[in-house]
């Protein structure tokens, strides 16, 4: 009997079905990229905010008084007065205004008989801002001594897309790709508005969680669908995919620069999941997973479906094809270890995932705090990935992955090291460098994707792939607090982390066997015949399907 490839083949291994599902799935990236990145502008800290001194509320609607002139009247002043500051965000004054105070000159009421300069007190939670709603800042005063929950507002949504990784990544091998891209699809759909209305912070952390679990759903069941449903040669799309990434990363700036609260922006990036509901109607179930779920029909009959999209006729004798031999049994995680091939497989990309996750998050936030204009320049944050994958897309094909993923990595280390020691006296070279590291990093990070997927056999593909990617999620987590607590002691100590993590996963990549150009495996036995060499790995293969089926 032929193999699954051979079937693709005659039925079109990137024809019009293909196109056209690959461009629907592609939209998940943008949505995906949106929840990725979100928090740098639903967490925008106010530039003008200031703690209210008591008795400040009273006198400021007895006299008519803007925040304002009541911020002018009842704190610059007598921060002025005691030690010439012009802060008042984090402390107050420890006195209390009287009501009685003349509107247009209330100092004179200012220390109530106090002699000298009054102490200065904490601010709790009587802070006033301008804008209250324009941030999850302003609405749940994360401010001061507060301020490190916009942090971990952010771990959370990461140890959502953890916990997603583990369990719908497991159950979308278990369950069908589809079925859960959907689920998740809705589910991030719900969690997005329940979210915007969280009437407290406790809530907000909830489903912000839930909302990560969902969106690691959709984005690693859409790019195992797409990468399952073409041939050997065209596996690539999946480059394609994270382009859509970057797009919807230099689009989500122009959507927080035109909607003026955080709920309106957490709303414009949450509902459009609910659109990707209708492709229950368009978007079939893989073929290859059902043949390991032993569901020989319905994989045929989907076959023929985009036979017929493509313009294309199987054999007749195809009719007669039958489930294959494969076992069909529940993922787990010692299926991924239990071999040497797939263990080292394993060991290496969790790594190259951590690393990749830690240093291109490690180097966004290091450019965002440098200042500057925040749209703009996250607009060109995201612009600098668009060469990363056309450099991966003109190479990928002709040299293979293994050199362009160790490549990528090592040139990231080296930038990272000679970004350390170049003096500040040079701030553009400074940046270029650094821009080039994030050129290198962003390269690793999205060939680890490709790669993971055609390392790993259809059995387990999506629970393998979910899980590798899990260490991305723990860099995540990891990255703002190695950035900034390392540059506490040393700026560029982070760099020196950076580089040194880079250059050691250059090195342990090229340990991985070449997949360019062979089938993708559908049993354990498949990879471990996979070499660590592209020319024996392309034989070994051929040879293979010249001798086995798989369906």
């Amino acid at each position: 009997m032929p193999s699954f490839d051979e079937v693709l083949k005659e039925a079109g291994e990137f024809g019009r079905f293909q196109k056209r599902v690959f461009f629907l799935l592609c939209q998940t990236g943008i949505t995906f990229s949106f929840l990725f990145a979100s928090v740098v502008f639903l967490g925008q800290v106010p530039d003008n905010y200031w703690c209210r001194i008591p008795g400040a509320a009273d006198l400021s609607e007895k006299c008519g008084w803007t925040l304002e002139e009541e911020r002018n009247f009842t704190v610059l002043p007598l921060l002025l007065l005691v030690n010439g500051s012009s802060g008042g965000r984090c402390e107050r004054l420890d006195v209390t205004w009287d009501a009685a105070a003349g509107c247009a000159s209330p100092l004179s009421h200012r220390l109530d008989g106090r002699v000298g300069s009054p102490p200065l007190a904490t601010c709790q939670d009587s802070w006033v801002y301008q804008q209250p709603h324009a941030s999850i800042v302003s609405e749940y005063n994360l401010v001061c001594g507060h301020a490190w929950m916009l942090d971990l507002s952010q771990a959370i949504l990461n140890l959502g897309f953890l916990a997603g990784a583990f369990t719908l990544g497991y159950a979308a091998d278990r369950y069908g790709r589809i079925l859960i891209y959907l689920l998740s699809c809705l589910g991030v759909g719900i969690c997005g508005i329940i979210v915007a209305f969280a009437p407290d912070f406790s809530l907000f952390l909830i489903f912000r969680f839930l909302q990560g679990v969902f969106g690691k759903g959709t984005w690693m069941t859409c790019y195992v669908i797409v990468t399952e449903i073409v041939g050997s040669d065209q596996r690539i799309v999946g480059i394609v995919i994270q382009i859509f990434f970057t797009l919807g990363i230099m689009i989500l700036p122009g959507i927080a620069y035109l909607v003026p609260t955080w709920q309106g922006i957490q709303l414009a990036i949450s509902l459009p999941n609910f659109l990707f509901l209708l492709y229950y109607w368009v978007v079939p179930e893989s073929p290859r997973w059902l043949l390991t779920r032993k569901k020989g029909e319905k994989a045929l009959k989907i076959m023929h479906d985009i036979a017929k999209h493509n313009g294309k006729y199987l054999s007749p004798h195809y009719s007669e094809i039958t489930v294959s031999n494969v076992e069909v049994t529940n993922p787990s995680f010692l299926d991924l270890v239990r071999t040497p091939q797939m263990r080292r497989n394993t060991l290496i990309l969790m790594y190259a995932w951590f690393t990749s996750a830690l240093i291109y998050q490690g180097l966004v936030m290091r450019l965002g705090i440098v200042g500057g204009n925040l749209y703009l320049d996250f607009f060109i944050s995201g612009a600098v990935e668009l060469p990363a994958a056309l450099l991966i897309l003109i190479t990928i094909d002709r040299i293979g992955r293994r050199l362009p993923f160790a490549i990528g990595n090592i040139v990231a280390g080296i930038a990272c090291l000679i970004t350390a020691f170049l003096p500040e006296d040079i701030p553009w070279f400074k940046t270029t460098v650094a821009t080039l590291g994030r050129l290198g990093i962003t390269i690793a990070f999205e060939i680890v994707y490709l790669v993971n997927s055609e390392l790993y056999p259809t059995t387990l593909r999506n629970f393998g792939v979910s899980l590798c990617s899990s260490l991305c999620d723990l860099g995540g987590i990891i990255a703002p607090f190695l950035l900034f607590r390392l540059a506490a002691i040393w700026l560029e100590l982070p760099l020196i982390i950076f580089s040194i993590l880079a250059v050691v996963c250059g090195i342990l990549v090229l340990l991985l066997p070449e997949t360019k150009g062979i089938s993708l495996p559908e049993t354990v036995e498949d990879v471990e015949q996979l070499s660590g060499h592209c020319g024996k790995c392309g034989k070994k293969k051929k040879k293979h399907q010249n001798t086995n089926s798989y369906i």
